[in-house]
């Protein structure tokens, strides 16, 4: 067997991977039972060489160190507890450095249906995509792969971010975590932000998306044209921004029920 082709060389370059990523690189070595890739990973487990993390995860355990204490990087478990999972919401923000607070809790993106689950006190929840973009290719688009701890992870763009968050507040700590970790970030593609805003087909989204733009108009180089094309997904009828119809002003030209501390920024008075 060609020595490129040795379990250690895929756990080398594979610090968190799959059950089926393994099989399939041991199947292009020529073993192609699943019993026998089975049984090799259960020896690197007993070994130490491995971290069962949960059924079908496994991360790599450094050399010289305790499977039990060995670091296991959020992000990239994230990315590998589904096929098509996508670090997102307050996760995403986290992952970008442009997160306010510090959480514990990592959401992803998936077509499935899957449960959440806990490892070292840390929370991993999976959310559907919205309905609107889960058929379309990669979940409606806004995802990237970047390399990161020895992997690659699987993670929401800035611009699509920002219009989850906005779409489903609660996934970010509410609207002062959304606003402050949002009003981080230096730059943002406008036109790739309401591309992905239409593919929602929310008309509160793209009026939450519409309004935090144009409070923010000088900060990001906001021109009309990105407003117009919100405009013209907003609703035809006031709506609360917030789920919960917390009181506020009408701000007409979203049709939106804004609370005045969201109005006026009240938290940016405390800091």
């Amino acid at each position: 067997m060609d020595k490129s082709m040795k379990p250690v060389n895929f756990f080398a370059t594979h610090p968190m991977f799959r059950h089926e990523e393994f099989v399939a690189f041991h199947a292009a070595s020529g073993r192609r039972s699943v019993q026998t890739s089975a049984s090799i990973l259960k020896q690197h487990v007993a070994a130490g060489n491995l971290l069962h993390v949960r059924r079908g995860l496994y991360a790599v355990v450094p050399r010289g160190v305790a499977a039990e204490k060995a670091p296991v990087d959020p992000y990239l478990l994230v990315s590998k507890s589904a096929g098509d999972a996508a670090v997102a919401y307050h996760a995403a923000l986290q992952f970008h450095g442009r997160a306010y607070s510090v959480w514990h809790r990592f959401h992803y993106l998936t077509r499935q249906r899957l449960r959440s689950f806990s490892f070292r006190g840390q929370e991993f929840v999976p959310v559907q995509a919205p309905a609107a973009v889960r058929s379309l290719q990669d979940l409606g688009g806004g995802i990237q792969e970047k390399p990161h701890a020895g992997g690659r992870v699987r993670v929401t763009t800035l611009e699509r971010t920002l219009v989850d968050v906005l779409d489903a507040p609660h996934r970010a700590g509410g609207w002062e975590e959304v606003w402050r970790s949002l009003g981080m970030v230096e730059f943002f593609d406008l036109d790739a932000v309401n591309d992905y805003a239409t593919k929602l087909r929310s008309a509160l989204t793209a009026a939450r998306v519409g309004f935090f733009l144009e409070q923010h108009r000088e900060q990001l180089m906001v021109e009309d044209r990105h407003l117009d094309v919100l405009r013209a997904l907003a609703p035809s009828q006031p709506r609360y921004l917030d789920a919960k119809r917390e009181s506020g002003k009408l701000v007409a030209a979203w049709n939106l029920v804004v609370p005045e501390r969201v109005l006026s920024r009240a938290w940016a008075e405390v800091s």
